[in-house]
C-alpha cells in the first residue's frame, strides 16, 4: 500500500506540474507555421482538407470560439487532450497492478514525446489519444467482446480517422495483432466488434469524398508525392534521434517490453507488446524509404504508448542502479524539453538560439513582421491588399492580422507541404494581376540561397516591375523579410530585383581580432550596387565598393544575374573594431542600390577578441 501511495503521489505531482508548465508555454509560444495553417482551415470550416481530415480545424474553431483569437485559444483543446493521455496509459497498465500503472503514467509524463503532447495544436494530439483508446478497446475485446469494448474501440477509430492519414498505420497494426492472437481471432468473429470497425470506417468517408472530388490530391501527397520510396541512409538518423528523445535506457526497456509478445506471457502483455513493437519497427523501417525532409521523430508515439504500459514491469527486473539511472535520464530529458520550449517562447531566447545556430525559424519573427506590415500598410492607400509569398506567411500573418483570406503566390513550399490545392479551393492563389495597391511580403530565408535570385526574377515575371523593398529583421538579423509596395497597373520597366549578398570571410562563428578581413559579394539585377556599408551590430565599421571580379558567383547563381557590373561583384575590406566590446557580434551589410534603394543583409555572427 505504501508503494502504491508513493507511486500515485509521484504521478499526480508530475501531472499537475507538467500541466502548469505546458499551459505557460502554450500561452507564450508563437504559433508554429502548421498551427497557423490549421487556424486558417478553422476559419474555412469543411469536412476535410487537402492536408488533413477535419478534426484539427474543428477543435481550433471550438478553442477560439470559447477562448478567443490567441495562441492559447487555439491550443487549449489540445492541451486538454494531451493532459488526458497519461491517464489512459495508467488505465492501460492497470491490469499489472496499481503501483505499476501509476509508474507507467509517470513514465508517460516524463517522456518528452508524450509528456509535452498538446503544447502545439497539431493533429498528432487527437491521433495519439485515439490510438490509446483503440489499445484499451482491443485489450478489453480480447478478454471478451462487450459493449464497453465496442465503445472504446469505436471512439478511438472515429477520432483517429478524423485526425490524420497516418492513422491507417495504427489500424493496420491493430488488425495484425488481433489476427496473430487466438483470442483476437475469436473476437473478430463477434459481430459487435465489426460494428465498431464499421463506425470507424464510416469516419473516413469525408476524406474519401474530398479526394474523389479533387483528383486524389490528399492521398497522393501523403502516400506518394512526399516520399521518395527508395532506400536512403537517413533511416539510421531516425534511430539516433529516437535514442536521444526517448533516452537510451528507456529505449532498451521498450525493446525488452516489445519482446513480451511470446506465448508464455499473459494476454494483456502480448497485446501491448505486439502493438508497440510492430508500430515502432514499422516506422523505423519506413524511415529508410519515406519522407526525410520533414519532421518525423514523433511518428512512433502510438507504439510507445503501448510499451509505456509494459515498461515498469521490465524495469522491476533491472538492478536498482540501472532503474534509478533510467528515471534520472528521463527526468533530465523532460527538463531539457521544458527549458527548450520556454527558450523558444521567449524573444530573448530565440535570439540566443539564433546565435548558437539552432534558430527556431518556424516560430520566429511573426509578431515583428505583423507589426511591420501594419505600419507599412498604414502609409499606403486605403484598401491595400496584402499578398504573401507562400502559405506560411499567409497563414501566420492571417492569424496575427485576423485575416484568413490573405492571397498567396504560387510557391514550391505550397506544393511541398500539400497546401497548394487547398489554397486553390479557397480562391487564395494570387493570379499576378495588379489592379489595386498591394503589399507583397516575401520570405527570402524560405528559398534555397542559390535559387534566391531566380525566385526574385520570377516575382518580376509574374507581378511586373518591383519597387525597392523594405527589410524587416528579427532575432538579431537571423531572419529577415521583405515588404514591397506595388502600385496598380505598373508601366513596363526592366526587372530590378532585391539584392542578393553573402559574406565569405569571416565564417559563421569565427573568432576575429580588432582588425579583421571581410570578403564577400553582392548583386542586384537592373541597377547594381553603388556602395556597401559594413556594420558590426549597430556600429558602422567601413564603406566599401565592389572592385573585384568573381566568375564563380555568376555560375553559382545559375548564370542569370543581370547586374550591370557583373562579374565585378566582389568586395574586400579590413575594418577596425577596436571600439567594440569583446564577445559575440553580428556583421551586417547595408547595400545601396543604383536606384537609391537601401537594403540590409545579415552576415555571419563572429566572436570579437581584440587581444588576438
Amino acid at each position: 500500500m505504501r508503494d502504491e501511495r508513493g507511486a500515485r503521489f509521484t504521478f499526480l505531482a508530475l501531472w499537475i506540474a507538467l500541466c502548469l508548465i505546458k499551459l505557460a508555454i502554450a500561452a507564450r509560444l508563437p504559433l508554429f507555421v502548421d498551427e497557423a495553417f490549421y487556424w486558417q482551415e478553422s476559419r474555412h470550416l469543411a469536412l476535410a482538407y487537402s492536408d488533413l481530415p477535419g478534426l484539427t480545424a474543428w477543435l481550433i474553431a471550438l478553442g477560439t470560439a470559447l477562448g478567443g483569437e490567441s495562441a492559447l485559444g487555439v491550443r487549449w483543446p489540445f492541451l486538454l487532450m494531451g493532459s488526458l493521455l497519461p491517464w489512459l496509459v495508467v488505465h492501460l497498465a492497470w491490469p499489472f497492478g496499481a503501483s505499476q500503472a501509476w509508474r507507467a503514467g509517470s513514465l508517460a509524463l516524463l517522456l518528452p514525446l508524450s509528456g509535452f503532447l498538446g503544447v502545439l495544436a497539431l493533429p498528432d494530439v487527437p491521433m495519439n489519444l485515439a490510438a490509446a483508446l483503440c489499445l484499451l478497446g482491443g485489450a478489453r475485446a480480447l478478454r471478451g467482446v462487450d459493449w464497453a469494448a465496442v465503445a472504446w474501440l469505436a471512439l478511438g477509430l472515429i477520432a483517429g480517422a478524423l485526425s490524420h492519414y497516418r492513422f491507417v498505420g495504427v489500424i493496420a497494426v491493430g488488425l495484425v495483432a488481433l489476427l496473430i492472437l487466438p483470442q483476437g481471432r475469436r473476437a473478430l468473429r463477434d459481430g459487435r466488434l465489426w460494428l465498431a470497425i464499421a463506425l470507424g470506417a464510416a469516419a473516413w468517408l469525408p476524406l474519401v469524398l474530398w479526394n474523389l472530388d479533387h483528383g486524389e490530391a490528399g492521398w497522393r501527397f501523403q502516400f506518394v508525392d512526399r516520399h521518395p520510396w527508395r532506400f536512403q541512409s537517413e533511416g539510421w538518423r531516425f534511430l539516433a534521434v529516437q535514442v536521444v528523445l526517448v533516452t537510451p535506457l528507456l529505449l532498451a526497456a521498450f525493446l525488452a517490453a516489445g519482446l513480451r509478445f511470446r506465448a508464455h506471457f499473459d494476454l494483456h502483455s502480448r497485446w501491448l507488446a505486439l502493438c508497440g513493437l510492430l508500430t515502432v519497427a514499422g516506422f523505423f523501417l519506413l524511415g529508410f524509404v519515406a519522407d526525410a525532409e520533414r519532421v518525423s521523430f514523433h511518428w512512433p508515439l502510438p507504439g510507445y504508448l503501448a510499451l509505456l504500459a509494459l515498461a515498469p514491469a521490465v524495469l522491476t527486473t533491472w538492478p536498482r542502479a540501472l532503474r534509478l539511472a533510467t528515471w534520472i535520464l528521463l527526468a533530465a530529458a523532460c527538463a531539457a524539453t521544458a527549458a527548450g520550449h520556454l527558450l523558444v517562447a521567449s524573444p530573448d531566447g530565440r535570439v540566443r538560439l539564433a546565435g548558437s545556430g539552432m534558430h527556431p525559424a518556424n516560430f520566429s519573427g511573426w509578431s515583428e513582421l505583423a507589426e511591420a506590415v501594419r505600419a507599412r500598410r498604414a502609409r499606403l492607400p486605403e484598401g491595400t491588399r496584402i499578398v504573401a509569398d507562400h502559405f506560411k506567411l499567409g497563414a501566420e500573418l492571417g492569424f496575427l492580422l485576423d485575416d484568413p483570406d490573405i492571397a498567396v503566390l504560387d510557391h514550391p513550399l505550397n506544393h511541398r507541404h500539400g497546401r497548394a490545392r487547398q489554397l486553390d479551393i479557397w480562391n487564395l492563389r494570387h493570379d499576378g494581376r495588379r489592379d489595386d495597391w498591394q503589399l507583397l511580403v516575401v520570405g527570402p530565408d524560405d528559398v534555397k540561397f542559390r535559387s534566391l535570385l531566380a525566385h526574385y526574377q520570377s516575382l518580376c515575371a509574374r507581378l511586373g516591375a518591383l519597387t525597392p523593398p523594405e527589410t524587416v529583421e528579427v532575432d538579431g538579423g537571423a531572419r529577415h523579410f521583405l515588404l514591397l509596395a506595388l502600385p496598380p497597373d505598373p508601366a513596363p520597366a526592366p526587372c530590378v530585383t532585391p539584392a542578393v549578398a553573402h559574406v565569405d570571410v569571416p565564417a559563421e562563428g569565427e573568432t576575429v581580432g580588432a582588425s579583421f578581413r571581410v570578403r564577400g559579394w553582392a548583386v542586384k539585377d537592373g541597377v547594381g550596387i553603388e556602395r556597401i556599408d559594413l556594420w558590426l551590430d549597430g556600429r558602422h565599421l567601413a564603406q566599401v565598393r565592389r572592385e573585384y571580379d568573381n566568375a564563380w558567383v555568376m555560375d553559382f547563381l545559375g548564370g542569370i544575374s543581370r547586374d550591370p557590373a557583373a562579374p565585378r561583384v566582389q568586395f574586400e575590406a579590413r575594418p577596425d573594431a577596436r571600439g567594440d566590446a569583446p564577445g559575440w557580434h553580428r556583421l551586417m551589410l547595408e547595400l545601396h542600390g543604383g536606384d537609391g534603394s537601401v537594403e540590409r543583409w545579415s552576415g555571419p555572427r563572429v566572436y570579437l577578441d581584440p587581444a588576438r
